[in-house]
């Protein structure tokens, strides 16, 4: 057997970038974390911040601010950011659709519409039972999304998954406008639609965050099988993976990070767009690399995006979703230019 060292060197120097790049994203996501709970209308200091998460003292009103209010959404800003992040690389994945994201498909405007429907009828609905009813919602839209986009001649493509779902989420962003004005509940959903951290509470945390590492972990081991369904069914069938249920597994994996997420936070897009195509230039192809990376980077973006959002104009806030649509758009439009090019 003939061996190759110029080879075997080339993939452990993959290897240790890669690993220096986990490394790097992680203190990033501390960091990021640190400073967002130090910085906002009142500075803390450094000290204090420190004090407040590792030695709390609840008769200190500045340890107070960061254990009540800062902490959590910060941390919900982390955990959401790398559910979105996920759910898209999941999704770029099994659909081979560089465009595919939970915000751009319509998928977070089903868990909306129904979050909104549940503002109007059940008002006082404690949040567990939100989240299911938001990731139904999700599951219900992404039904007819797909629906929409395979009836037509020819089967569904990525051209046709995008429009299909930017027509659904058209769709179902008027019907929630429509029952909001008409319950009056334009004020209750503002934060909802424009998207947020702020809400975010303890006891939103102690359900959010175990189900969403529960699917992140899951999505990560499935890395393998998206990495070879996205270079095509033969391809995946040669290899014994079963295709269709590795895209179901995997949809379902994304419908449920985007169903819990928009039921804690709103409906944020672009996220899912922007990060996986980051990631992928990062560390390569393979989604085992992708969606742990995803997952880190779109925890930093979102902490980045809603420190923003606290401090660009003090002590007013900006909604989370305007300051990721600054970076989303433009990147959604450059990929969509890209796309028209190759076809």
């Amino acid at each position: 057997m003939l061996h190759n060292p110029s080879l075997k060197n080339n993939t452990r120097s993959n290897v240790l970038k890669s690993v220096f790049l986990f490394i790097l994203a992680i203190l990033g996501v501390a960091l990021c974390m640190f400073f967002a709970i130090a910085f906002g209308a009142k500075e803390i200091t450094v000290h204090t911040v420190w004090a407040a998460i590792f030695h709390y003292n609840s008769t200190i009103t500045e340890q107070q601010i960061i254990h009540e209010l800062r902490f959590p959404r910060v941390l919900g800003a982390a955990v959401v950011g790398a559910a979105f992040a996920v759910a898209g690389a999941l999704m770029q994945g099994i659909t081979r659709n560089p465009l595919a994201d939970t915000g751009v498909l319509g998928i977070n405007s089903g868990a909306m519409f129904v979050v909104t429907l549940c503002f109007a009828f059940f008002p006082s609905m404690p949040y567990s039972s939100l989240m299911i009813f938001s990731f139904i919602g999700a599951v219900l839209s992404t039904v007819f999304i797909f629906a929409i986009g395979s009836a037509v001649p020819g089967g569904l493509t990525p051209i046709r998954l995008t429009i299909s779902g930017a027509v659904m989420a058209a769709f179902l962003h008027s019907l929630s406008s429509g029952i909001a004005i008409y319950y009056d509940l334009s004020q209750d959903l503002a934060f909802w639609y424009a998207g947020g951290v702020a809400g975010i509470k303890w006891s939103y945390l102690r359900v959010l965050i175990p189900v969403i590492l529960a699917v992140i972990i899951w999505a990560c081991l499935l890395g393998r099988s998206v990495s070879i369904i996205s270079l095509g069914d033969d391809i995946a069938t040669n290899l014994g993976i079963n295709a269709n249920r590795i895209r179901i597994i995997g949809m379902v994996l994304a419908v449920i990070l985007a169903g819990v997420s928009v039921s804690a936070v709103g409906s944020i897009g672009f996220v899912g767009l922007v990060i996986p195509h980051i990631a992928r230039k990062l560390v390569g192809e393979h989604y085992g690399t992708i969606i742990p990376m995803s997952a880190l980077l779109g925890a930093i973006l979102l902490v980045l995006a809603d420190l923003g959002a606290r401090t660009v104009n003090p002590p007013r806030e900006l909604a989370i979703g305007i300051m990721v649509a600054f970076v989303g758009v433009p990147f959604f439009l450059y990929i969509a230019r890209k796309i028209g090019r190759e076809l």
